[in-house]
């Protein structure tokens, strides 16, 4: 295990945990699929206004913020992305209704119930109702429950006196609309938040709270700090425009699987050993989970199937970076999620950690080197 430089002395700072669920708040009540993530992006720039943290938006709207800007050859990044799925009109039914496609990659069975407000080109917004094609038990009976569960086979129930086709589009409702999905969020007295989109509001929100820390710390970091806010993530896009070329590492903050057959902590944060785009860095991934062991972090370690995160469209855009993931707990990811604020108060923690420490990039070649007695012929 990779060592904290002995000279480096690393602050265990307080999380503000209601400051923590105010941002998470405020995020979740901002909708922003993919595709449609400007007043997403407005919030979380009155965000970082109000945490006197400098910022800029790049072309296609991610946000790149610098903590402690030192001017430093080699920097580091952490980033979150503020789009979520979504879906968008594909075509507008002779019953009026809409047929959709998705934003993002989810399952259409999670999607039944589920309100929705739809954009339209003049700035107009309309309410519905995402719906299987046979929706009542009264008139398709046992069919209801033997029916595919795919797009193909949900519609959207548009609140408006609209029976047909010429009546719907007479609305100003267009086929290329975007939808964002209601994200009910409930915050339980005992630290559960239920919620559509906590992946990734609720990484982002620790962002924010380990950004606070910091900034009320007064700590002077060792090198610049790039908070990179992404809008794209969700189709694959992610971190890949948004770096610059002084970014010598990156830690990606996204949600980590609570389910069968994985290992990610509900409780505490989660380091990914891989994903399906491959291995993270393994002095980066090795560091972070040293930092959780030496200041008492809960943790654990997981790999990923079925995932991919910033980091990923990052290298494959050719960035030549040390790459990591840190994950809150997330239970049913891509659906109804739920998160525990223990999970995402441990992210903070850990991100604050990480922001002290040296950079991996920057240590001395003998300390990532394999030891003297390592048997190299065996290379």
């Amino acid at each position: 295990m990779p060592e904290i430089k002995k000279a480096t002395i690393l602050r265990e700072l307080p999380i503000d945990m209601d400051y923590v669920v105010g941002v998470m708040r405020r995020l979740l009540e901002t909708p922003s699929p993919s595709g449609h993530t400007d007043l997403i992006v407005l919030r979380a720039c009155e965000e970082l206004d109000k945490l006197g943290i400098p910022h800029q938006l790049t072309r296609r709207g991610a946000i790149r913020a610098t903590l402690n800007e030192r001017q430093t050859e080699a920097d580091r990044a952490i980033v979150g992305h503020l789009d979520t799925l979504g879906a968008m009109v594909k075509r507008i039914r002779e019953n009026g209704r809409l047929e959709v496609v998705m934003i993002g990659h989810w399952a259409a069975r999670s999607t039944e119930g589920a309100r929705v407000t739809i954009y339209s080109d003049r700035g107009k917004t309309f309410r519905g109702q995402i719906l299987p094609l046979k929706a009542s038990g009264h008139t398709f009976g046992a069919a209801v429950d033997t029916q595919e569960a795919s797009w193909s086979n949900l519609e959207i129930r548009v609140d408006e006196r609209a029976s047909n086709r010429a009546e719907t589009e007479a609305l100003g409702i267009n086929v290329g609309d975007h939808i964002a999905i209601d994200p009910a969020p409930e915050f339980t007295e005992n630290g559960f938040v239920c919620s559509r989109h906590l992946d990734d509001k609720a990484g982002v929100a620790a962002m924010f709270g380990a950004a606070k820390a910091i900034m009320d710390s007064g700590i002077e970091l060792p090198v610049d700090c790039h908070l990179l806010l992404t809008i794209s993530e969700e189709v694959g896009v992610g971190a890949s425009h948004v770096l610059h070329g002084d970014i010598a590492e990156m830690v990606s903050v996204d949600n980590g699987t609570v389910a069968p057959g994985q290992n990610s902590s509900e409780y505490g944060a989660t380091i990914a050993m891989q994903d399906s785009s491959g291995p993270f860095d393994w002095h980066l991934s090795r560091n972070l989970i040293g930092l959780c062991e030496e200041h008492g972090v809960e943790h654990s370690r997981d790999v990923f199937r079925f995932y991919r995160s910033d980091g990923a469209a990052a290298l494959e855009a050719g960035n030549d970076i040390r790459n990591a993931l840190v994950c809150f707990g997330c239970d049913a990811s891509h659906g109804y999620e739920r998160v525990h604020l223990d999970s995402v108060e441990a992210v903070a923690k850990l991100l604050t950690l990480y922001m002290q420490s040296p950079l991996v990039s920057s240590r001395d070649h003998a300390e990532l080197a394999p030891p003297e007695d390592f048997p190299r012929d065996q290379i």
